[in-house]
């Protein structure tokens, strides 16, 4: 049989090895099994137990009866047949037949002679006869897109130099540690002058720039959108083909534990986005795998979203929750990041999510809870924290589901941060009002303090309040010209001191103007000019400031670290408040004026006499040593404090003291 060219979809270069076999392989018969998988590979993975299970399926370099070459192993338990397809034999879906190794579905191939760096698929031929290319769900690494053919890669040999903080990381409790997150998209971050993957940054070049300047600014953690191979860069990587691929777009395997080695070596943390909720349609994914539903619930009520055109994986079948489980555990474990924030768990916690009656279908109980994903959950959290002492898992959650980061031992489920979406929502209302009108919404800034205790909060501000008409940061702000940047300062400040770790997403730390489009870079020139300037280095002082005063992070959740000094002087839209650590020193008062009138007049109550030093304000930013002011209390009784102090507080004043 003549060879068959390469499937739709698959660009057709050559791979950067040439296999020892031929090109026009004869068609070869079903071989007998190798034991690279054994029956207890495929009962812990039919259990849902098997959480290593990325190491026995997918493509792995081996040596089999003393010959070297490429072990392939898929699971497609509804299969007729199952054939390797590449470079190697034509893309001929009848040269190199896989076996069927037992009843769990899992079909292997051992290919003498292939080498690391080869384009494969699976050719799948369902029930019905029919034969689809389907790229590996195990993949290593991925084709550059358009193509979408997997590569055999090895990602074994890397040497990491990142014992001391994997060591650092695993003994420190991660709720009271500082923790202030920029939150990038690798892709638009910065671009090159060159041709090549649309000027990309190649992961190490992003290594060092990123790693400087967020050093530089203060942050502690970087959290990137988007790493698991996606065809469509739209998505920006929340339509995932390839769970265990870093995207081709910015390099190899190897070059994305270079990025994380690098960060970790400069004091950085590494936060993936990780999306366990859904997967597009795409021919080539996971998508029907074997002609019938695989990874997804078969019933399309449960297993397609219906506003967002993709599929649900199926909780319930242990295999797929070991795919998912697998995958957390490969980042954590194979590429040392230091977490993953789960992208859109509401959407997986209410079977009725996005859909309207008539298109879900209720639990057991009669209600909208998913059960399996609860379940699925508790038991992600578990196995991920309890191996990897430090490591987050962090909730995109948007609903008041209860005891989103409680013990699953106490019904929670287990995550170790929750994005606090309600305070986001009530900030940004706030922000964009005219400040006359904020005196009339006032509430909008007090309501998170009723319940910032509930839960392990991170305070966002993502890419998705800067894309689709919602404007950047900057020009959600009232006002023209200086008053755009003096209430973002304002905002700023205010988010700093209010309790929960941040997030800030790029751009927004020096005032990019237009909304985030993720095919171009950001306007860096903007950071040259003045306003922009003094905006980041403003942004900058707040982030060494909020590292430097254990206040602000130590006591997140518990009012002995938050204090309201007045929570309702709404008339003049002002705020004050204290934050304190456990021993009571070095404690922190905000003041924060949200109008453009001055009050020169101004007096802030104080719990205690002593000196109170003025550490930050909108017009210095951080003050040095030695060139603080001290003020004086006295013993007059203002906001329901004995004390006072008067501070002359300007036109969208902040002011932050120490004492």
């Amino acid at each position: 049989m003549p060879a068959k060219k390469q499937p739709t979809g698959t660009s057709g270069k050559r791979t950067r090895s040439t296999s020892t076999a031929s090109k026009t392989s004869p068609v070869k018969k079903a071989h007998k099994a190798t034991g690279f998988i054994t029956d207890l590979d495929c009962y812990l993975f039919g259990a849902g137990t098997h959480y290593d299970i990325y190491q026995k399926l997918g493509a792995h370099p081996k040596t089999y009866r003393g010959k070297d070459g490429i072990y392939f192993a898929v699971w497609a338990p509804h299969a007729k047949a199952v054939h390797l397809v590449g470079d190697f034999n034509g893309w001929n879906p009848e040269a190199n037949e896989m076996l069927k190794i037992s009843e769990s579905g899992i079909w292997e191939y051992f290919n003498p002679g292939m080498k690391t760096g080869e384009l494969y698929k699976f050719a799948i031929t369902t029930e019905s006869g029919k034969i689809l290319y389907k790229a590996d769900p195990f993949a290593f690494s991925a084709e550059y897109r358009p193509g979408t053919a997997s590569i055999t890669a090895d990602i074994e040999g890397f040497k990491w130099t990142d014992a001391g903080w994997i060591e650092k990381r695993s003994q420190a409790d991660v709720q009271k540690q500082p923790m202030s997150i920029y939150e990038v998209h690798l892709g638009s971050w910065r671009k090159k002058d060159r041709p090549e993957k649309d000027g990309y940054y190649t992961y190490a070049e992003a290594a060092h720039e990123l790693a400087a300047y967020v050093k530089e600014m203060g942050y502690t953690h970087v959290e990137l959108l988007g790493i698991a191979e996606h065809p469509f860069d739209g998505s920006w990587g929340y339509q995932v083909t390839g769970y265990f691929a870093p995207t081709s777009r910015y390099g190899a395997p190897k070059d994305f534990m270079y990025f994380v080695n690098y960060l970790h070596r400069h004091g950085i943390g590494i936060i993936l986005d990780w999306v366990p909720a859904h997967f597009p349609k795409d021919a080539h994914g996971l998508a029907d795998f074997d002609g019938q539903p695989v990874f997804e619930y078969a019933d399309p009520r449960k297993g397609e979203h219906p506003d967002w055109g993709t599929k649900v994986f199926d909780y319930g079948k242990n295999e797929v929750k070991d795919f998912l489980i697998s995958n957390a555990l490969y980042w954590v474990e194979k590429y040392h990041v230091d977490g993953l924030r789960v992208d859109a768990v509401a959407s997986m916690l209410y079977l009725d999510y996005g859909r309207k009656d008539g298109q879900w279908v209720a639990n057991k109980y009669g209600g909208n809870q998913n059960l399996e994903a609860i379940e699925f959950f508790k038991h992600l959290n578990s196995v991920v924290q309890g191996r990897n002492h430090g490591a987050l898992v962090i909730a995109e959650e948007s609903t008041a589901w209860p005891k989103v980061t409680g013990k699953p031992e106490d019904d929670g489920l287990g995550f170790t941060f929750k994005w606090n979406m309600g305070w986001m929502h009530d900030f940004l209302e706030y922000m964009k009002l005219d400040p006359y009108f904020r005196k009339y919404n006032h509430n909008r800034m007090t309501f998170g303090l009723t319940y910032f205790t509930s839960e392990n909060y991170i305070l966002v501000l993502s890419h998705d309040e800067v894309v689709h008409l919602k404007c950047s940061m900057i020009n959600k702000m009232p006002g023209l010209g200086e008053d755009k940047f003096s209430n973002l300062k304002a905002g700023y400040t205010f988010m700093m001191g209010h309790p929960g770790k941040k997030l800030l997403f790029m751009g927004q730390d020096f005032g990019q103007w237009h909304e985030w489009d993720e095919k171009v870079s950001l306007d860096w020139y903007l950071a040259d000019e003045d306003s922009h300037k003094g905006l980041q280095n403003y942004v900058k002082d707040l982030l060494h400031l909020y590292k430097k005063y254990p206040a602000l992070y130590r006591q997140d959740n518990d009012w002995n670290g938050f204090q309201w000094i007045n929570a309702n002087d709404g008339d003049r839209s002002i705020f004050s408040f204290i934050r304190r650590d456990e021993t009571g020193k070095k404690n922190l008062l905000f003041v924060i004026n949200f109008t453009p009138v001055e009050r020169a007049d101004y007096r802030v109550g104080v719990p205690k006499k002593g000196k109170y030093t003025l550490i930050l304000d909108e017009k210095h930013g951080a003050y040095k040593t030695g060139e603080m002011k001290s003020y004086t209390v006295e013993k007059s009784e203002c906001d329901g404090q004995p004390f006072s102090l008067a501070y002359p507080l300007p036109a969208y004043g902040t002011a932050v003291f120490r004492f």
